[in-house]
């Protein structure tokens, strides 16, 4: 069974850092790409950051030059570096992967179970 299971949320300060982690387990071929979205109370989910499996990366406008998404692709997990926080990046974190299943040799769309951040001021 593929499952997503992340961590590193907390309470941070404003001005502060916090690293979240998600890591694909199972028997997985490939995924791409992988992202995370966010959703704070009485929002839409947003999509902050995506990376494929070459690299390349795409960030919302709000955490451009704050937030910085990686990945190590041989431990199928995606990380999510944040810095400079603000009360407004308070949301439920979930990560989101692409990825070939080997247990039906298909393509599915996988969801962790999220994880909060709070920034307070």
């Amino acid at each position: 069974q593929v499952q997503l299971v992340e961590s590193g949320g907390g309470l941070v300060q404003a001005g502060g850092s916090l690293r979240l982690s998600c890591a694909a387990s199972g028997r997985i071929a490939s995924i791409n790409p992988m992202r995370w979205y966010r959703q704070a109370p009485g929002k839409q989910r947003e999509l902050v950051a995506s990376i494929t499996s070459g690299g390349n990366t795409d960030y919302a406008d709000s955490v451009k030059g704050r937030f910085t998404i990686s990945r190590d692709n041989a431990k199928n997990t995606v990380y999510l570096q944040m810095n400079s926080l603000k009360p407004e990046d308070t949301a439920v974190y979930s990560c989101n992967a692409y990825l070939y299943s080997l247990y039906d040799t298909a393509w599915h769309n996988y969801w962790g179970q999220g994880t909060q951040v709070t920034v307070s001021s």
